[in-house]
């Protein structure tokens, strides 16, 4: 697998900053994956691109295990985090966040054949899958936990979708984007269903997406808000979007 894509080409080596910018080295459609050759792919791989350009940095796209992706940035070996990385209270005591690029409810899916709602009463006696290390993995062990559900934790989504389609779960968590793409596909679509949006949580699940940085890396954060500002403002942003969903992923 190539473990390294060169974005952000528009700026000649001479005059761009080179920066790697970590991505989870696990697969997370639609936003990240790799295709056939092992190019990188997805909609934050194309956004991060537009921002790249845009900032006039030469970006190299650097996979990095998701649960070591901030001890990566903290200690020099990536510069920067494109990974759906929700800004919470907790991640910014050791790292800084640029503005949100995104942010897109949290949803809970399940199997057809079970009736329940995405609440710690509905699951009390179900079994939810989470990704390890992510905001659903808090959420789930705060609220759903203490009310009974059994918490079943993963290296990557993918896994956790796998699970569930085979009936060894009866419920997952995580961003709607993702969970709608898996009820898309062909094994999605057999056997789950969207059961619901949580509750509202700013504390765990925080107020957006943004990209990580280390705490003080103030020029390389000035460069990255500018850019996500003007990419939205001057269309490529919507134009982006319009490729992989039919709706803005900006949100409130």
């Amino acid at each position: 697998m190539c473990l390294s894509v060169v974005l952000g080409l528009a700026a000649t080596a001479a005059q761009a900053e080179q920066v790697k910018l970590g991505i989870a080295a696990e697969p997370y459609p639609p936003f990240t994956s790799p295709d056939a050759s092992g190019n990188w792919q997805g909609w934050e791989i194309d956004f991060a691109k537009a921002v790249c350009e845009e900032a006039e940095l030469d970006c190299v796209v650097t996979p990095v295990a998701w649960d070591g992706i901030i001890p990566a940035l903290t200690s020099n070996k990536i510069d920067m985090i494109v990974g759906s990385m929700s800004i919470t209270p907790e991640r910014q005591q050791t790292i800084d966040f640029s503005d949100k690029y995104y942010n897109t409810p949290t949803i809970v899916i399940g199997a057809k054949d079970l009736e329940f709602e995405a609440t710690p009463e509905g699951l009390s006696d179900k079994t939810l899958g989470v990704q390890v290390a992510t905001i659903h993995q808090v959420y789930a062990n705060k609220h759903f936990a203490p009310a009974g559900a059994t918490i079943r934790e993963y290296q990557t989504q993918d896994e956790a979708n796998n699970d569930l389609a085979a009936g060894r779960l009866d419920a997952v968590q995580a961003d709607s984007i993702a969970l709608k793409a898996f009820l898309k596909t062909e094994a999605g679509q057999a056997c789950c269903e969207e059961k619901g949006v949580v509750a509202a949580d700013v504390e765990v699940l925080g107020p957006g997406v943004g990209i990580g940085l280390r705490k003080g890396d103030t020029e390389l954060k000035e460069k990255l808000n500018a850019a996500i500002k003007e990419v939205r403002a001057n269309g490529t942003y919507a134009e982006i979007s319009k490729k992989y969903f039919d709706f803005d992923p900006w949100g409130n």
